[in-house]
């Protein structure tokens, strides 16, 4: 008799129909929102880390290769110790923590998610020595190698307003750090000029990008079969090639040090990873709860 072949709980379910996003504010509450629900889930599923793992061996675990990314991007930045970092879209801290505890870097996490915070918070006070009693003046928890994080609940394009007062900044950042989350920004010029503005003046200070791109001079057919499905999915306004982003950069007077790196084929495997960990019945009956947005996200994940 032939064995029964084993089908992936995906696999019943249609790919929603692509929906146009609203405008840039429902847009951003929808992702709000998906954060809110979905990042226990995403930390259950992956860990601290909620990225992209660049494999550099078949034999890595998807934990080793999450922190390759982090390295690799410290490489590349020539990032100081104990910098003074923002990281933009923190999610729940795990790139924070790496920085803070094996970098010596002082960290400033914002994410547009509450809930994020608050996991965040909570693993940053298992990892620190004391907990709370280990809290600095600024709220912040510290590491034994000087480094400390702090969280706070910020939508990414009001970061300008929250580090200024009367317009002029009141926070300098040696590094402004962002990993797989402009993407989901509506208004990404907006995030250079902040960006740039929150820098220290110096030739030392650096913003640190790892992202999703879409190729260059794509045909129609290959925006709306390939690219607006995972626009739609993971809930991102039209997506940018790395050449754009180099340009907004430079249009806010940065200057590029590193000029962008195709990693595609490094980090592709996630892709197969997250297929495998989305197999639970279960947690396909948790999106479908969610409406079309929750579907629609684990489908893209193929």
């Amino acid at each position: 008799m032939a064995a029964a072949v084993e089908t992936h709980p995906g696999d019943k379910h249609e790919i929603p129909e692509y929906e146009a996003h609203e405008s840039s504010t429902s847009l951003k509450e929808r992702i709000k929102k998906h954060y809110e629900i979905a990042s226990d889930y995403y930390y259950s599923l992956w860990g601290q880390h909620i990225h992209h793992g660049y494999f550099k061996s078949p034999t890595e675990t998807k934990e080793e290769a999450q922190v390759n990314l982090i390295k690799y991007l410290l490489e590349i930045s020539n990032l100081p110790q104990g910098a003074d970092v923002l990281d933009v879209g923190c999610g729940i801290g795990g790139t924070s923590r790496f920085l803070a505890k094996e970098h010596a870097c002082r960290v400033t996490g914002v994410t547009i998610s509450g809930r994020q915070v608050e996991i965040a918070k909570k693993l940053t006070q298992a990892e620190t020595t004391a907990g709370s009693a280990n809290k600095t003046t600024d709220d912040a928890d510290m590491y034994p190698t000087g480094g400390n994080c702090r969280f706070i609940e910020l939508d990414a394009e009001k970061m300008l307003q929250y580090f200024s007062v009367d317009g002029k900044p009141i926070a300098r950042f040696d590094a402004v750090w962002i990993s797989e989350a402009l993407s989901h920004f509506p208004d990404k010029p907006l995030f250079f000029s902040s960006a740039s503005r929150l820098m220290a003046p110096g030739k030392s200070s650096r913003l640190v990008i790892a992202d999703w791109f879409k190729a260059p001079q794509l045909s129609p057919e290959q925006e709306k079969e390939d690219i607006q499905p995972i626009e739609d999915g993971m809930l991102l306004p039209q997506l940018c090639t790395a050449d754009d982003y180099v340009k907004m950069a430079q249009d806010a007077g940065l200057k590029v040090h590193q000029g962008p790196i195709d990693i595609s084929s490094d980090v592709a495997k996630t892709w197969d990873i997250s297929w495998s960990l989305v197999s639970s019945p279960s947690l396909w009956l948790f999106a479908i709860s969610q409406g079309r947005d929750g579907l629609a996200f684990l489908q893209v994940s193929r």
